[in-house]
């Protein structure tokens, strides 16, 4: 059964959830709806190139797939599918720190993923120049929530799911990590 973008659209997250067990053909709306976002999201967090944030993105729509049956629907789907995303791009991370193949920051991409809005380019090279050398020297749990807060825009609650942390701690960490950003703002 071939199913069109049409008919995906029409259906909310839970109902595709339900569909997609029926029907794998289905999951390809899941993948649509979200892969752009995610992609973006590992680029993000991770600062790696799009090659090997696809390879991310691959292995964790599979899993989502293998646990799709255990999804609990009292919770957001985005945020769930972000947690096993974030999952992925940590253990990714790991992996290649620990076999000492991490690279140093892809300048150039943090550039072009921060650089979305239809603000001139010259206008915004500076900020954007600043951004990434912030970011790049933040410690992974500041970086992250402010990745998810300010450039995902993802609210507390689903910053709280992504990660696994409480609300409050959520708020504390995204608090501590703007006043580390504005330190080292204010250094560079």
């Amino acid at each position: 059964m071939i199913i069109t973008l049409d008919s995906c659209k029409d259906l909310n997250d839970n109902e595709l959830v339900i569909r997609s067990l029926e029907n794998l053909d289905y999951f390809s709306c899941l993948f649509l709806r979200y892969e752009p976002e995610l992609l973006r999201y590992i680029q993000r967090i991770s600062g790696i190139d799009t090659e090997e944030s696809q390879d991310i993105l691959q292995e964790s729509f599979i899993k989502i797939w293998r646990n799709l049956n255990e999804f609990d629907k009292s919770l957001k789907l985005s945020s769930w599918i972000y947690r096993i995303v974030h999952n992925e791009t940590v253990s990714f991370i790991r992996k290649k720190k620990s076999f000492g193949k991490d690279n140093i920051l892809n300048v150039e991409l943090y550039r072009n993923i921060l650089r979305e809005d239809d603000e001139p380019v010259d206008d915004k090279e500076e900020r954007i120049n600043n951004t990434v050398g912030v970011l790049d020297h933040l410690p992974f749990k500041y970086k992250e929530v402010l990745i998810l807060k300010f450039l995902e825009r993802k609210s507390y609650e689903e910053i709280s799911d992504i990660l696994k942390i409480p609300e409050g701690t959520v708020a504390i960490r995204i608090n501590r990590a703007k006043k580390v950003f504005r330190k080292l703002a204010e250094k560079s």
